[in-house]
């Protein structure tokens, strides 16, 4: 891999189950005129000279797409099966038949399970027509290799279910982790990550909640990561991004849909 050969991230998503703005509302933030505020349901993109890898696949998967001038995924990595980050399944249709065959999709051996069960004629091996979606089922319990990075599972509870967070790293050298949904955060994991250049986590709101970080507690997270830099992700509408943004520590940020971020890979 050349010298000037970069990972690039693309946040399709930072927004909370029901998106920004939610429907029925006239809040401050959801008549926003700042296209910073305008959040839908979380994902990221990830592109590296060897693959285009894509995490969840939201209700709109379809719009991040065209947004993003998407025309590839090699491999979809999912956190877990909850509607606001698997809704968008169907889209990768068309995924698979810019690729002409089978999309890998990657995620816990529970979360294969629940997509199966809700998506079970994209699992059909005999059913391969041209404008249907196909994909292989890749059960992941430990370290994998795609696109030149090796991805890093990560249990996190959040709530009843346990969601997957992924380390991004290359030659040892730790990239990006990726916590969309998470409650707390284990110390196994807190390890796993320790020093990352770039952190994605799950802050909802300043409020705490019982399934996810709050603001406060992603911070702290952040903190006992040694994370160099840290955004948060997964908002609410409770507070403008501008706002957000100017009441946070030092080395902490918020994504934002359409955001972009850098590494140089060796």
């Amino acid at each position: 891999m050349s010298a000037t050969a970069k990972l690039q991230v693309t946040i399709l998503g930072s927004g909370t189950s029901q998106g920004v703005p939610m429907i029925g509302c006239t809040c401050p933030v959801c008549r926003s005129s700042d296209p910073r505020d305008k959040r839908t349901r979380s994902s990221i993109f990830l592109r590296t000279p060897e693959a285009n890898l894509l995490v969840d696949t939201t209700p709109e998967l379809r719009v991040q797409a065209l947004r993003e001038a998407l025309d590839r995924v090699d491999a979809v990595l999912f956190t877990h099966a909850h509607a606001d980050h698997i809704m968008g399944f169907d889209d990768l249709r068309r995924f698979c038949d810019l690729r002409g065959g089978a999309l890998p999709i990657y995620g816990s051996p529970e979360t294969l399970q629940g997509l199966e069960r809700i998506f079970g004629y994209a699992f059909n091996p005999r059913k391969t027509v041209p404008g249907y979606v196909h994909v292989t089922a890749h059960p992941v319990v430990g370290p994998f290799e795609l696109g030149g990075l090796t991805i890093t599972p990560m249990t996190v509870p959040h709530g009843a279910v346990q969601t997957t967070g992924f380390l991004f790293a290359q030659h040892g050298r730790r990239l990006l982790a990726y916590l969309s949904d998470c409650q707390t955060l284990p110390a196994e994991a807190a390890e796993l990550m320790r020093g990352v250049e770039v952190l994605i986590i799950d802050g909802l709101r300043d409020l705490p909640h019982p399934t996810h970080l709050n603001v406060q507690g992603a911070i702290e997270a952040a903190r006992l990561i040694e994370a160099k830099q840290t955004y948060l992700t997964h908002q609410t509408h409770d507070k403008k991004h501008a706002d957000r943004e100017r009441d946070l520590p030092p080395g902490v940020g918020v994504v934002y849909d359409g955001m972009q971020l850098e590494f140089e890979l060796k």
